[in-house]
């Protein structure tokens, strides 16, 4: 066991990981963030998405090791000061971007990765971009509302399709 220490969130964070111990692994059980989720461990569904020193990863494909003195971004980094939803996880759900949520904090994350390069993305870029992050529940029409709303564009003119 090695100590792995990281910035999380802005605030810095240390524990145990054995060297092949995922980052994914290491942010859940030894940091307690379970924000993060794990979907496929085989990097196909982008439910673990984090930002490591600015750039989306899929933190099932890094080890904790390599994020050592790393600055890391989750999901509850997402939020505001006050603990309030931040922008992009408040437009997720006014517009009915999720369902069961498992692929909510990796769509967030990669959402912020997206908006950070293309401020307000087309409908086609949006789903480009989004295409290593799987949602079984929502068809994508809503998290692509979501996303332009993020964007502070106006969706007035996609159709709206409501929670089941």
């Amino acid at each position: 066991m090695s100590k792995v220490t990281i910035t999380v969130n802005g605030r810095e964070m240390s524990g145990e990981a054995e060297g092949r111990t995922l980052l994914v692994s290491f942010l859940r059980e030894a940091l307690g963030l379970t924000g993060t989720h794990v979907g496929c461990d085989t990097s196909q569904c982008g439910a673990c998405v984090v930002h490591v020193d600015g750039k989306a990863v899929k933190s099932c494909t890094m080890l904790a090791m390599e994020a050592e003195g790393a600055e890391v971004t989750t999901v509850e980094g997402m939020a505001d000061a006050d603990g309030s939803l931040g922008v992009i996880q408040q437009a997720f759900q006014d517009h009915h971007g999720l369902q069961c949520g498992f692929c909510t904090p990796g769509m967030v994350m990669s959402t912020a990765a997206l908006l950070k390069v293309n401020a307000t993305p087309s409908e086609e870029e949006i789903r480009a971009y989004l295409d290593g992050n799987i949602c079984r529940c929502t068809g994508y029409h809503n998290i692509v509302r979501a996303v332009m709303a993020a964007s502070g564009q106006d969706v007035s003119g996609l159709g709206v399709v409501a929670a089941e």
